[in-house]
């Protein structure tokens, strides 16, 4: 088969969608190298982190019009382009497919990775709110399949853009596969004493925003004995964790960690005692199941999402009640046998996001989606 791919975020985002487009292209070039994937890219990159895939082939918009208008071209004219490539199905990694796509009658599938924008507006400007709307509910009515990376996510696409849930499929999204390598003492030596951190403690990763909730971890350690060290890019918000750090004397406590590699977050996963994420609302949770992979325990928010991706032993709290979170805190951190076994659980239940289950999930829709074309 001959597969394209909308790969704006695989070039140009570092986190997020960028991660998962790229790791969806990596696992399909692997475990099914025979067919040709190109990847439609509307400006020159910023992020290569493909090139080791000889059947991952890049493609920018070729007249000089398309190349300047890129968002337009992405938009309907990079429908030409699959046409002249004889493209036999196109995939929307990040909720957008090319406008006119069903019309000239090229198969297309689109995965919708959330629908925050809809759960908490008011996060969002009024115009955001619009633009992303419009680009899903039409990608999700004139796509032959979508792609929910999870249940919680599924049930969205329904209430919210109305479609059919016959017409949506719960792949879950798998993670990197350097988190599932296990790192060397020193390894661990190495990323501590770069980042000067102490022998024991707890980590959190996500970007530093008011959804993912990073204020109420640092409230629930005031009266630990325990540092907090944070990886995330840093938002407004980060300034109203900083007052409260600076106003309760917590500041020798709680690390923020800037310039980390992938190698060296893996590590700080390994190297961590627990692994907390208080988030109120995620379409899936990636570093839930990094954690996993890292054979850290977690302890994460008990309703929407979580429980999907951390599985019957990872710890479940309110991500609002500040002694709730404290006492798991402290049960696990005093509990050693009780951390090692949900280790162990943990670890086994999150072998169903391993990169083969995904690729095979991946191309039996397309191959459902062609048949019925």
């Amino acid at each position: 088969m001959k597969l394209g791919f909308d790969a704006k975020r695989a070039y140009h985002n570092t986190t997020g969608l960028g991660n998962y487009s790229r790791d969806l292209l990596k696992i399909l070039a692997a475990f099914y190298p025979d067919n040709s994937y190109v990847l439609y890219n509307p400006k020159p990159k910023k992020v290569d982190r493909l090139s080791d895939y000889k059947n991952l082939i890049e493609k920018l918009p070729h007249s000089f019009l398309n190349k300047k208008f890129s968002s337009f071209w992405r938009q309907g004219a990079i429908v030409n382009q699959l046409k002249q490539d004889k493209i036999d199905l196109y995939h929307g990694l990040s909720g957008e497919i090319p406008r006119n796509i069903k019309k000239e009658g090229i198969p297309s599938v689109v995965t919708i990775h959330d629908l925050i924008f809809e759960r908490y507006p008011e996060l969002y400007s009024f115009f955001d709110r619009k633009i992303h709307f419009n680009k899903f509910k039409y990608a999700a009515q004139n796509a032959d399949k979508v792609i929910a990376i999870s249940e919680q996510t599924k049930n969205d696409i329904v209430e919210f853009l109305a479609i059919d849930a016959s017409k949506i499929e719960v792949i879950y999204q798998g993670c990197h596969s350097v988190f599932k390598e296990i790192a060397t003492s020193s390894e661990i030596e190495k990323v501590k004493s770069k980042f000067n951190l102490p022998e024991k403690f707890i980590l959190n990763v996500g970007t530093i925003e008011e959804r993912k909730n990073l204020l109420s971890i640092v409230k629930s350690i005031k009266n630990l004995d325990v540092h907090l060290v944070v990886v995330g890019r840093k938002t407004k918000y980060y300034n109203r964790v900083l007052e409260y750090i600076k106003t309760n004397q917590l500041t020798n406590r709680v690390h923020f960690l800037e310039g980390v590699d992938l190698k060296e977050l893996s590590v700080l996963y390994q190297s961590a005692e627990i692994f907390v994420y208080p988030s109120i609302f995620e379409g899936f949770g990636i570093p839930i199941i990094e954690a996993l992979y890292s054979r850290t325990p977690v302890i994460t928010s008990k309703d929407g999402v979580f429980p999907e991706a951390g599985g019957p032993d990872s710890c479940y709290v309110d991500p609002n009640n500040i002694d709730e979170f404290t006492k798991a805190i402290d049960l696990l951190l005093k509990d050693e046998t009780k951390r090692n076994d949900m280790i162990e659980k943990g670890h086994k239940f999150v072998q169903k996001f391993n990169d083969e289950v995904i690729a095979n999930a991946i191309m039996k829709l397309y191959k459902t989606v062609l048949n019925e074309n």
